[in-house]
């Protein structure tokens, strides 16, 4: 077993503050610590499990299956991230990482951002920086990018769960691009 450090962020009826903690820990959720930024209920959980998903998957369950009609809607450490997060996640300088997105270091062909290219914060996806790494050789630790792909993907379930229809769309969208693709070959 090892131990696995993650957030849920929570949407929780209004006016159970007071009740989440004692609800929380009748759930199971002992290895957790019950915080609030801006009204926004959060848990900081220290797990241990065989592995990331199996951590994450039984304390959704836990807070999910509460008397407290909670709902989990996001896990972090997010997939977005910016320059300074991604100094940060893999210990290297700001500077560093600033080469390499500019190509003054490497191959010049560091992952484009996902968001931000018109404004003033850059992000990239913590996933595919972690690829390009791990595909260069220069990721100490592999388990980095194969949580990052845990994250994303339960991050994406929690959001499709949500909206059935939003599902079909996107289905539907993604017929349309693979026909599209069919069209220029």
């Amino acid at each position: 077993m090892k131990n696995y450090e993650f957030t849920l962020v929570i949407k929780a009826p209004g006016g159970l503050s007071s009740q989440l903690e004692d609800g929380l820990f009748e759930a199971g959720c002992d290895d957790a610590l019950l915080s609030f930024r801006s009204g926004i209920a959060y848990l900081e959980f220290d797990r241990k499990a065989e592995n990331l998903e199996s951590a994450v998957i039984s304390a959704i369950r836990q807070v999910e299956q509460s008397e407290l009609q909670l709902k989990v809607k996001r896990v972090e450490p997010s997939d977005l991230v910016t320059s300074a997060e991604i100094a940060r996640r893999l210990n290297r300088s700001r500077q560093s990482i600033q080469q390499l997105i500019s190509g003054i270091r490497g191959d010049a062909d560091f992952p484009l951002p996902v968001a931000g290219v018109t404004s003033k914060t850059i992000l990239w996806s913590w996933l595919e920086v972690t690829k390009w790494f791990k595909d260069k050789g220069k990721l100490d630790n592999e388990s980095v990018h194969e949580n990052a792909v845990v994250l994303k993907q339960i991050n994406e379930s929690l959001e499709m769960r949500e909206n059935e229809l939003q599902l079909k769309s996107i289905k539907r969208l993604i017929n349309k691009l693979q026909s599209s693709n069919k069209d220029f070959v």
